[in-house]
């Protein structure tokens, strides 16, 4: 399947207008550098506090905005017209998720330096988070891939809002509910203590399987809505 740089760069530059244009969609970006100052800490508890600030902002920026620009080129039947193209499947799911992957980044950077976040492994910081917006822009095709409008893609955000957002939290009830323990590879309870792990100067397996365990959510997710395009192209 060959990929080609010029379909990708045109479907990224009309995303880019698309997303300027919306304001509902791209005023999603200062969610996170507020929550980032809202939460801001100097104590004991940054790593976590710092992870709760990601994880929300890779579900309400990368998940959402995602979901929302594929639905909106569902609902004005521009998709459909874009598969028809001869761009192929990697053409438009790169193109699709590149404008996503550019501001996630951004806004990433923002939030950290807003928040105060300092580390010292500053590579697994980066491979974690650019791994992290890799499976959140999936999750984002796929929640857009089934919404038939804007207000429907919005809504099938929010259980992937709470769900990767407050399931690190919900491990504080692990002990009384041990079916709970499957919350623990949930890739923002990785993320979550991938930072404790490098905030207490861990080294070895104890930071490179929570970045494993995101890397296999990643891969398989992606998969997944490379799947789910196609047979959504095959239904056109």
């Amino acid at each position: 399947m060959n990929v080609s740089l010029k379909r990708i760069q045109a479907i990224l530059i009309k995303d880019y207008k698309e997303f300027s244009r919306n304001y509902a969609i791209s005023v999603m970006i200062l969610f996170p550098l507020l929550f980032a100052l809202i939460y801001r800490s100097d104590g004991g508890e940054q790593a976590a506090m710092y992870a709760f600030v990601i994880n929300f902002s890779l579900a309400m920026l990368t998940s959402f905005v995602q979901a929302c620009l594929i639905a909106e080129e569902k609902e004005r039947s521009t998709l459909r017209s874009l598969m028809m193209t001869p761009a192929s499947m990697l053409d438009v799911l790169i193109g699709k998720s590149s404008l996503v992957f550019i501001i996630s980044a951004v806004v990433l950077a923002g939030s950290t330096y807003l928040f105060g976040y300092e580390t010292s492994n500053g590579f697994m910081l980066v491979a974690a988070l650019g791994i992290s917006i890799l499976l959140y822009t999936a999750i984002g095709t796929i929640c857009g891939l089934y919404s038939k409008s804007l207000i429907e893609a919005s809504l099938s955000v929010f259980p992937v809002l709470i769900i990767f957002t407050m399931g690190p939290f919900a491990l504080v009830f692990e002990d009384d509910y041990p079916f709970l323990a499957v919350l623990n590879y949930l890739p923002s309870s990785q993320l979550s203590e991938l930072l404790t792990s490098m905030e207490l100067g861990a080294s070895g397996a104890e930071l490179y399987m929570p970045l494993v365990i995101i890397s296999i959510w990643a891969v398989v997710v992606t998969i997944i809505s490379f799947v789910l395009y196609k047979k959504r192209l095959m239904d056109y």
